[in-house]
Order: structure tokens, then sequence, then C-alpha cells
């Protein structure tokens, strides 16, 4: 019969028996006090009752399950804390003992862990200090307002920085984009002269049209019914050694005799080439030349002609030239007689120094119908390189290039009107900077040297005189009316110890044969038996100056090459020269005795004669034409 009470409540009838019970291991065991040994007695529930420490009551002496579990964990737990004290009272309660920072298991932990001591402080405590003064503090405000100053300060140049890099490298990039890019350049090319001699320099040429089509016909060009395409009205090779000590710029007659490689065709209207080819002539107009071929036809006549590797192509027409002078605000020429093209007109009515417009510029280079100027083609030139001389003076003088709004004016015309192959923004701003210690007489305009005109009224070329002028220029020798100091020689190093010359292979020395002789076919004679010994032949034709008897020419580090040659030629000494790379020179002079004999065996030793001064370049004319940038004479 129930009584209303849970299962678990009820009393239990059988015996509880301890020791059957799993023996729980407790957290921390407790010591308790020794009781004493129980009485014998029945194990009734009244002895279970004593046994829990429970006193027998005059009720029943049943236990309840509910009450045996709570019996077990009682003896499970802890001994309980009086009321909760703070971390501090059981601090100051027990100041030795440390608190486990770690829970420690009894079951795998036999020993608790080390106590790991703090560490000592150090320095005086602070309340052991003494209290700032108003002085004090005023400074470490002070100390702290400068350096939030500093960091504030660094952040803004450093944003500033970032967006001053955005902005160059956004104009850049704009500017560039304004270029016409077309194909004209011929890295590759065979006529180059003493390629390794070149290294560092630059060498620009600047083509100014006579379209006649578009907003240049509309200025005064001519229309297209006149002359059908583009022809090259003002060619400049513009040359700026390695070390940016001068400029040197030669104009060439657009009526120059030349020949004509084998070109396509090139269409003026879009900048590109059509596939149609034009064979190689003799006998060819300069101008014709580009209006057939466009850049690349004329890039490669120029520099078949000069030598000098051509790295930049610019070329421009009559309206972008005016739009460029109107954006610096004129250019200043000089002139001592009024300026009377039958064609254009009075272009100058006025004498003496006097600034002119674009429009009136561009009459200014372009007339070339001025009785008083006799040949036409070279008063132009004359003209147009006082032009440039007066415009580079005032760019030296700062006029426009630190002025923003004339320099910006000035690229943005020169991008829009321009067409051009490897040439940037970026690439002319540091060419000019590094022309910025250049004299304005350090820089010298000369005129390809001509002899009058043929049949067919072309300007007929001085070949030796050319050569003369383009070997000064890639050896770097001194030009007519230029003003430039001179380098400071570099310190003379001791003198290496002599050591013995060997020879080498024939078949590893190239050779370049060039007849210094009166005698015709020389040159031609002596490679053949050169080549018969191994000897790699890379060219045969006369030597461009004077020679005083035969020598084997060679740049440093070639001595056993040159030396091997001239064991070959009886006779012959060896000269140290600049301008050849590897190439190995045989100059033959007068005293040649006209044959070969086998040069010494590869790998014996040999005596060659060193000599210095035995070649001289070629002299330059007497009547170049050449205009410095420095003289503002009124002329």
């Amino acid at each position: 019969m129930s009584d209303g009470r849970a299962p678990w409540e009820r009393p239990i009838s059988r015996i509880h028996n301890p020791e059957s019970e799993s023996v729980r291991p407790s957290a921390a065991p407790r010591p308790q006090a020794p009781k004493p040994d129980p009485e014998p007695e029945q194990e009734s529930n009244g002895g279970l009752l004593k046994r829990f420490g429970k006193k027998p009551s005059g009720k029943s002496d049943a236990v309840s399950v509910a009450e045996l579990m709570d019996r077990d964990s009682e003896d499970e737990r802890p001994a309980p804390r009086t009321p909760r004290e703070s971390t501090a009272e059981r601090a100051r309660r027990e100041p030795d003992v440390e608190a486990p920072t770690e829970k420690i298991d009894p079951i795998t932990d036999s020993t608790p862990p080390p106590v790991t001591a703090l560490p000592e402080a150090v320095g005086v405590p602070a309340e052991s200090r003494p209290a700032l003064t108003r002085l004090a503090m005023s400074k470490v405000r002070r100390r702290k307002r400068m350096q939030n100053m500093a960091r504030g300060l660094v952040s803004i140049i450093a944003i500033l920085s970032v967006a001053l890099t955005g902005v160059v490298w956004g104009y850049l990039r704009s500017t560039d984009r304004g270029f016409a890019q077309v194909a004209a350049l011929d890295p590759n090319s065979t006529d180059v002269v003493d390629a390794d001699g070149q290294y560092g320099d630059e060498t620009y040429l600047i083509v100014g049209t006579d379209t006649r089509a578009g907003a240049s016909g509309e200025i005064g060009a001519g229309t297209v019914e006149d002359a059908e395409g583009a022809r090259s009205d003002t060619v400049m090779l513009v040359n700026i050694p390695a070390d940016r000590s001068r400029v040197v710029a030669v104009s060439f007659p657009r009526d120059l005799d030349v020949e004509r490689p084998e070109c396509e065709a090139f269409d003026n209207d879009t900048n590109s080439y059509t596939g149609e080819m034009y064979p190689a002539a003799d006998g060819d107009k300069l101008n014709a030349t580009y209006a057939l071929g466009g850049p690349k036809c004329l890039v490669k006549t120029i520099q078949k002609i000069s030598g000098l590797r051509i790295g930049h192509f610019v070329g421009m027409d009559f309206a972008g030239f005016e739009s460029m002078v109107d954006e610096i605000g004129g250019v200043d020429v000089c002139t001592a007689q009024p300026l009377v093209d039958y064609e254009l007109g009075t272009v100058l009515p006025n004498v003496g120094e006097q600034r002119i417009d674009g429009r009136t510029a561009l009459n200014y280079v372009r007339a070339r119908h001025v009785d008083t100027e006799g040949n036409g083609d070279y008063g132009r030139i004359k003209r147009q390189q006082r032009f440039l001389s007066s415009l580079l003076r005032s760019a030296l003088s700062n006029q426009v290039l630190l002025d923003p709004g004339k320099l910006n004016g000035f690229v943005s015309a020169f991008t829009r009107d321009t067409f051009v192959e490897n040439v940037k923004t970026q690439d002319l701003i540091t060419l000019g900077r590094s022309l910025q210690n250049v004299d304005a007489g350090a820089v010298t305009f000369l005129t390809l040297p001509t002899d009058g005109t043929n049949e067919w009224g072309n300007e007929i070329p001085v070949d030796s005189a050319i050569a003369a002028l383009f070997r000064a220029i890639i050896d770097d020798l001194p030009l007519p009316g230029e003003e430039r100091s001179e380098p400071t020689p570099a310190p003379e190093s001791p003198a290496e110890p002599t050591v013995p010359t060997l020879a080498v292979d024939p078949a590893t020395v190239s050779v370049q044969v060039s007849n210094a002789s009166d005698t015709a076919g020389m040159a031609a004679t002596a490679s053949s038996e050169l080549a018969s010994y191994g000897f790699q032949i890379l060219d045969v034709g006369n030597f461009v100056g004077s020679a005083a008897q035969t020598v084997v020419r060679f740049s440093p580090g070639q001595e056993s090459e040159a030396a091997t040659v001239a064991s070959a030629i009886p006779g012959a000494v060896i000269e140290q020269s600049a301008g050849l790379d590897s190439v190995v020179e045989v100059v033959l002079g007068a005293d040649y005795p006209g044959y070969t004999t086998a040069p010494t065996v590869f790998g014996q030793p040999i005596e060659a004669t060193q000599v210095e001064g035995s070649t001289e370049a070629p002299a330059l004319p007497e009547n170049l034409a050449f205009t410095n940038a420095a003289d503002d004479t009124c002329a």
C-alpha cells in the first residue's frame, strides 16, 4: 500500500553493505578523527543508522534511498567553507600561500606542479616616487604634443608622396597615350659603325613633314593636288654622347642625292605600311625617299650615310610646329634685313630682334625662295638652326622649364601633333635633366657637306667630308664652333709589366682591310691572301684618313689578334685605336710590299712593334657650315 512517497524515498529492508561500494577518492582528502571500534551488533536498520552517524529514533529504523544518496554525496564533497571570503581577505589571512594556477587532477597528477616565483619589481615603487613639478609636467605634455605632431607630419608627407606619385604617373601615362606610334627604327642595321663606341649615346632623327592634307594644308602647306602624301621638309640628326657633355645636330638637305634602299610603301594618312615594295634606286632625292617609304626608308638611308645608330624617331607636321610655338608664347629671332619669300610673301617686314608667333615662325623656317640667300635649301637650314638655337636658349634660361603652364602646354602640343617610335615623356624628361648643365656653347648645329648639284638638281654629297664628320661625332672629337669645357684628364696609371704575346688561331680573328696607298685594288688582293690563312674577312674598302705606313689597328684587349695578323704582313706594325670593338683593321700604306706570308703558328710567341700616331682621322673640311647655339648675333 503506497504511503505517498516516491520509491527512492521509501525505507529499504535489505542490508546495506558499505564494503561492497567502490571507494571514490576525493579531490582533497580531509583528515578525520579516529573512531572507536563499533560494538558488535546485528546489522539491522539500527546498525546502519548508527554506522552513518544517525541516532535511531523511536520511529521506524528504515532508511530511504534518497537518504543513502545524500550520505554518499556528503562523503565525496570536501568540507564546506563558511561564508565566502574575498580574495583580499584570503590574501591577508594566508599571505605566504599562493593559489594554484592550474587545476590538478587527483588521478593523473600525484604531486602539484612547482610554484613559479614572481619576478621582483625593478626601480622605485610608485608610492615612493616624488610628485612631478608643474614644470616637469609641462615638459612631459609638450614632449607628447611634439611626438604627436611629428607622427601626424610623417603621415601627411606619406599621403602626399603617394598622391603626387599617382599624379605624376597619371600625367606621364596620359601624355604617352597622346603620342602616335609609327614603325621607323632599324636597330639591327649592318650600316652602324662602331656600335660599341656609341654605347650610351642618344641619337634622334627629327623630321618635319610637309603633308598637304588636314590641318597642315589649312595653314598653307599646299594642297594634295600640288603633291600627294608627305615629304621630309626638315631632316635633322641629333646626337648626344653618353657623358652628356655636348649636343650635335646635323641638318640634311631635302634635295640630297641618295641611294634609296628597298623600301615598303608608306601611307601617310594612316601612319601605316601597305605591303607594296619599292626596289632600291640610285640618284633619288632624300625627301622623295620619305614620300615613298616613310620613316623606315628614311631611317635606313640616314643610318647608311652617317653610321650612327638611330635609337629614336620623332616626326612632326606643320600644324604641330605652329601650336608648340604658340604654347610657349613665341620665340625671339633676329634678322639683319626683311625676310621676303616670293611664294609665301613677306615673312618679316622689320629688321632686328623680334618675337614671332607660331604662324610666322612656321613661315620663317619654311621659306626657301629668298633671293638674298642664294641657295634656298641652305638659307632655310641656316634659319632653322638659328630658330632652334633661340628656342634652346629660352629653355635653358628656365623661361619654359620653370613655368608649369608653358611646359604643360608645350608637352601637350608636342604629343598631339607628333608621331614617334621609342620616345616617351619620361625619356624626354630624363634627357632634359641630364642636359641641364650643358651650356648653349656646347650645342652645335652642322650642315651635311655637299658640292653643288647634279643634272637632276640633287645636292651632291662629299663622301670623304661626311665620313670625317661622323667619325668625329662617334669618337667625340672637337667640332668647328664648339665651345665646351674640356674634361679633366684622369691621372696616369703606372705602366703594367709587359707579357709575352702569343699567336692565336686565325679563324678567331675578324679582319677589315682598308687601302691607304695610291695603288687601287691592293685591299682586295691582301684580303684574299689573308682569308686563305683562315682569317675572317668582314669588310674591304678604302681608309678614311692618312697612314704613314702599313699598320694593324686594334682596340684594347685585342693585342694578340693584331700581332697575329701583323705577323702575316712583312713590315707591318700594330697600333691601338678606339672604335674598332673586336675587329682588327689592316691599313695598307705606301710601304706595303704587295704580298703576305703565313702567320705565326698558334700558341707561339710573337714580337710585334707597337707604334702611336701612324694613322690619323680624316680632317674636317674647312668650309663646314655650322651654327653655335650660344651665338645670338643678328644675321
